[in-house]
């Protein structure tokens, strides 16, 4: 119940009326006079039904034991006898019974309706008990055996009636199939006035009426007809299409009466649980619909009974398959004894007679199950014809063109006046090629829509990465001109604050001078003021203080301070008294401001002093490394030296003297070039160019420009590139160990303060290092590859020596021998 979305509250509620049925089942009544009247019997089924239904217990009773019938304006209380008690307990569980079987469906149609999309579109299955026959049938058999018949007919009409009445219309060449045709039957149980159905109503509406009684009337008036057999005693027997059953009259007319009233209608109403008030209302509203209306005003127990509703509910139930489109599954039964692996043959093979299962193969074999009309089997097959058929409007020619051009023999088709009618597994051809057509286009159709939708996308894509580009370049330009103007404004805020900064220093600076001055002022003042009353107390002053002072007059002449001035006496006659008191505390209270002035300079010239003695031992610090990078280079530039030498050495034994004499002229010649280039600022100016000793000019000059020429002057050894290179390499040892020596010198002189420049010394005592350690590096390389030079020389001329000499003897020998051949 989870499932069709049924709260565990309303579970339990079905569950409880469950449990009132059962309980219902075993109330018990007692005979209580002579008439046979009954009262209820107080027990725990009656406690339980009363608590589970959540009704009255009394109103309980009084429903099972009494019926009240309404006499004009007045209600008359029948008392129940036992059997009438018993079938109002049974009706009454019934009645709850069906109304919670209804209400669960109702409940399991809206759960799959708000589940999916509701349509008029639908598939039902329809599964009816088969065929009964039983050693006793009563009334539940006649019913069941009457809607057997409906749909027996139902499907007759489809599979034999219609279909054979199709093929005659359209004019097809057909030999009707012979068929069983249940019809009588049905005439037997629903004509009126004397069919089966409507005498066990009118039987029923007899308050003498008996099964007896019943049995006798259809006997009489139903006697003759062919469907209809008369048997002793209280039964009768009716030959159904699937075979004669017995039915026995006994508890027909009981069960066919609807023995449920309104008192049990107001009893469920007055329940306190939701589920039989639901009940209730659905079974007033269903009484009130299915009231006979000649029968309205009689009284309130004229009700249509079991048979008539049943009737009723199938004639609907054959309504609305007809507006379906119906496919029939038949249901063999093996064998009577409802074992496995047991087959009957004769009992098969009745009910494949009975059910028209022989006769429906037979039309199934000879007829024309797959049928269209010409123009819908025109259209879906006539885009398999080849192009010039298409041309033709006339569908019926299209569909004789469709079948010739699939090569369809014309015995398994027949053409008819509106439709075409083909036999079994004929249009699987035509679905099989119909699909490979389509399946081609689509697979065409995929690929041109694919190319399509690539070149749009390329296109797109192409756009897109266009408004990208333009849509960044633009917020690019904004954060350019937002981060423009927050520098700049920035820069504003800056400068405006660092003059702000700068303007109250240099107001605070003014200030402590002010300060000062004053202090200084009223020190002079006051000292002044003493000399006077000295002066004032002996008398003249003395020419020696005059001498000693004399700053003093030519300060006060000089200043501008209008105070400073008023406080100075202008005559050396006037007494002391001139200085007002308060002339006096304003003094006072200046001085005491200078004098702590006096302290925050002197204070900030402490500052300043500690200051100075860390420069010191920072200076200290610098000097000490810079003695240790000189110590370095001086070490460095004596092991490049020794190098040299050495070079040299081995150059001069390998030389001749003329050579050496040449060379040294070359040497002359190339310093002179050198000092030439330096004199007009070729030589590089910084640590990181290297000089192009191999680009000079081919030819040495003198001092008095007389040109030598090397070949003239070496010998054809090819030893003037080694010699200029070793050369080159000395001359730049010499310039560059001059200039690192210089600006070491320089850059100590910076940071000792001895020359003024706007560099760091540190960091360029460090590119100073670098540049020496990079230019050291490429200049041992540089040498080794000359020595290497040098030595592999050496060999060549050793080797062409001694090739010479091999040549000399040779030809000598050759000589000889030409000596001797002419004598």
């Amino acid at each position: 119940m989870k499932a069709v979305q049924i709260s565990e509250e309303y579970q339990n509620k079905v569950f409880a009326m469950l449990a009132a049925i059962l309980w219902l089942g075993n109330v018990t009544f007692s005979v209580i006079d002579d008439e046979n009247h009954v009262e209820v019997d107080d027990n725990e089924a009656l406690s339980c039904t009363a608590d589970l239904l959540k009704c009255s217990k009394t109103r309980l009773m009084e429903a099972l034991t009494t019926r009240k019938i309404r006499a004009g304006h007045e209600d008359i209380v029948q008392k129940l006898n036992y059997s009438q008690a018993v079938d109002s307990r049974d009706a009454l569980a019934k009645a709850i019974y069906a109304g919670l079987f209804d209400w669960l469906v109702e409940w399991i149609n809206k759960s799959f309706e708000s589940a999916r999309n509701f349509t008029d579109r639908f598939i039902t299955i329809l599964d009816i008990y088969g065929f009964e026959s039983f050693v006793k049938n009563g009334f539940e058999q006649l019913c069941i055996n009457y809607a057997n018949e409906r749909l027996q007919q139902y499907s007759n009409l489809h599979l034999f009636k219609l279909e054979q009445e199709e093929y005659t219309s359209e004019g097809i060449d057909w030999t009707r199939v012979e068929f069983k045709d249940n019809q009588d039957c049905l005439e037997l149980f629903e004509k009126k006035p004397l069919g089966l159905i409507s005498l066990l109503d009118e039987e029923c509406t007899f308050p003498k009426g008996t099964d007896y009684t019943f049995a006798e009337k259809i006997k009489k008036h139903l006697d003759g007809t062919s469907c209809f057999q008369a048997e002793r005693g209280a039964s009768f027997r009716v030959k159904h299409y699937a075979g004669e059953v017995t039915y026995e009259t006994m508890g027909f007319l009981e069960k066919n009466k609807d023995t449920l009233n309104f008192d049990f209608l107001r009893l469920l109403a007055s329940c306190e649980s939701p589920l039989p008030q639901i009940f209730a209302t659905k079974l007033e509203e269903d009484l009130q619909q299915r009231t006979d209306p000649s029968r309205k005003n009689s009284s309130e127990s004229n009700k249509l009974s079991i048979s008539t509703k049943f009737k009723g509910q199938l004639c609907r139930l054959m309504q609305r398959l007809g507006d379906t489109e119906p496919h029939f599954v038949r249901c063999i039964k093996p064998n009577t004894l409802q074992r496995p692996d047991l087959f009957e043959e004769d009992l098969v093979l009745q009910q494949l007679r009975s059910c028209g299962v022989l006769e429906i193969v037979r039309i199934s074999r000879a007829g024309y199950p797959t049928r269209l009309s010409h123009k819908n089997f025109a259209n879906r097959y006539g885009f398999l014809l080849p192009t010039t058929s298409l041309l033709q409007n006339d569908s019926l020619n299209k569909c004789v063109a469709i079948l010739h051009q699939f090569n369809i023999p014309p015995e398994m088709y027949q053409m008819g006046f509106t439709k075409i009618f083909l036999r079994a597994g004929q249009i699987g051809s035509l679905e099989d090629s119909r699909l490979r057509t389509l399946q081609a286009i689509i697979h065409f159709q995929k690929l041109y829509r694919g190319f399509k939708v690539r070149c749009y996308m390329k296109k797109l894509k192409r756009v897109t990465l266009y408004l990208q580009s333009l849509i960044r370049g633009k917020q690019a330009r904004e954060k350019y001109q937002i981060i423009f103007r927050q520098i700049k404004s920035a820069i504003l805020i800056q400068r405006f604050t660092r003059s702000k900064a700068e303007r109250q220093s240099f107001l605070i600076l003014r200030h402590n001078a002010i300060l000062i001055q004053r202090a200084a002022r009223i020190w002079l003042i006051r000292r002044h003021k003493n000399a006077s009353e000295r002066d004032s107390s002996s008398g003249v002053k003395s020419p020696s203080e005059q001498k000693e002072h004399p700053d003093l007059m030519d300060e006060h002449s000089e200043d501008e301070d209008s105070e400073a001035v008023s406080m100075v006496p202008e005559k050396k006659s006037e007494s002391p008294s001139c200085v007002s008191p308060s002339e006096l505390e304003n003094l006072e209270n200046r001085l005491v401001l200078a004098e702590n002035a006096l302290k925050d300079k002197e204070a900030e010239n402490n500052i300043m002093h500690q200051r100075l003695k860390e420069y010191e031992a920072r200076w200290s610090d610098y000097r000490a490394e810079i003695s240790s990078l000189e110590q370095m280079w001086h070490a460095q530039i004596t092991s490049l030296q020794a190098g040299l030498s050495t070079m040299k050495k081995t150059l001069a034994s390998q030389v001749s003297q003329t050579s050496l004499a040449e060379v040294d002229v070359r040497l002359l010649a190339r310093s002179s070039a050198i000092e030439r280039r330096a004199a007009l600022h070729i030589l590089p100016a910084n640590e990181d160019e290297d000089v192009d000793w191999e680009g000079m000019s081919s030819e040495a000059k003198t001092p008095d420009n007389e040109s030598i020429s090397r070949t003239a002057s070496i010998p054809p050894s090819n030893l003037s590139p080694y010699h200029s290179g070793v050369v080159g390499l000395w001359r730049e040892f010499e310039h560059r160990s001059q200039v690192f020596i210089d600006d070491a010198a320089f850059l100590k002189e910076v940071k000792s303060g001895e020359t003024k420049a706007s560099i760091n010394p540190d960091d360029e005592l460090r590119n100073l290092k670098l540049c020496f350690n990079t230019w050291k590096k490429d200049f041992k390389h540089r040498l080794h590859e000359t020595k290497l030079a040098l030595q592999k020389l050496g060999d060549v001329e050793q080797k062409s020596a001694e090739k010479l000499k091999k040549n000399w003897w040779r030809m000598r020998k050759a000589h000889c021998k030409g000596i001797m051949a002419h004598p």
